[in-house]
């Protein structure tokens, strides 16, 4: 792996875009952002650091990230969020695979920041995903608002030491307003694909993602936090679904009232 293409795509990120273009020095030899028309210092902050800067419309969070990568002009690519760094240690582990990759794949362990603390239990803890990838042997992949980089069949990964830092919600106020952005996207990609949802089906969401994540998962030892942290996660599996129910109400009642005409 002797050139690497950092990846990065991004939106008014002027709070955390340059600790994550800090942590890239060493390790990337080209980093690529892809910004969709920041109205903040994004765009300046950029300029300060050695990146191929461009801009394009969003168009969901799995389009973004495949036509960034696109860009790449490395055969390995390293995907990371704008919110997000590489510890050192997670760096020390990606310099001593870098001049001799082994496997296809490498996944991160990502460690979220949540209003200031380090939350190390839930299901937000390990977290681990595939952020370096030969990106010729899968693909983008996933159901808007989340992605995933897929590679081939065959193909092998291993998980590297250290973490993926991630600054996740800053306040509880910000977390409920993602819940319930994300779950109104969630919500038309399932509709579209056709999907549907019983009269049950938004409380068995909400009950069986508190209980995974807070008890099976040991969120409780992350204290307040972890509960609040699982309790709005869960509210927000329960908005996804009871949305897409809403959905159906209203075309039913669309085609209801076309009818009648």
């Amino acid at each position: 792996m002797p050139e690497i293409s950092a990846v990065i795509i991004a939106y008014n990120e002027e709070q955390f875009i340059e600790r994550c273009l800090a942590s890239l020095d060493g390790i990337a030899d080209e980093i690529v952002v892809v910004d969709s028309f920041s109205t903040d210092s994004t765009p300046s902050i950029c300029s300060r650091f050695n990146v191929k800067f461009s801009t394009h419309p969003f168009e969901g969070y799995v389009q973004q990230k495949t036509y960034a990568t696109s860009l790449a002009s490395f055969t390995w690519v390293l995907s990371i969020d704008a919110d997000e760094a590489l510890s050192e240690e997670l760096r020390k582990s990606i310099l001593k695979i870098k001049d001799n990759p082994v496997f296809d794949g490498y996944v991160f362990n990502r460690l979220n920041n949540y209003c200031g603390k380090w939350i190390r239990h839930s299901r937000w803890y390990p977290d681990r995903h595939l952020r370096l990838f030969n990106r010729e042997k899968g693909r983008w992949t996933g159901m808007n608002p989340h992605d995933s980089f897929r590679l081939n069949r065959g193909c092998r990964t291993k998980r590297l030491k250290g973490d993926l830092l991630h600054w996740f919600y800053s306040s509880v106020e910000e977390h409920v307003e993602k819940m319930n952005s994300f779950s109104t996207i969630s919500a038309s990609e399932l509709f579209r694909l056709g999907r549907k949802a019983g009269a049950c089906t938004p409380h068995f969401h909400l009950v069986w993602s508190f209980f995974r994540s807070y008890i099976l998962k040991a969120g409780f030892l992350d204290g307040h936090l972890g509960y609040t942290g699982c309790m709005i996660t869960a509210m927000g599996s329960f908005l996804k679904y009871a949305k897409l129910r809403q959905m159906y109400s209203i075309e039913k009642k669309d085609k209801g009232s076309k009818s009648e005409l």
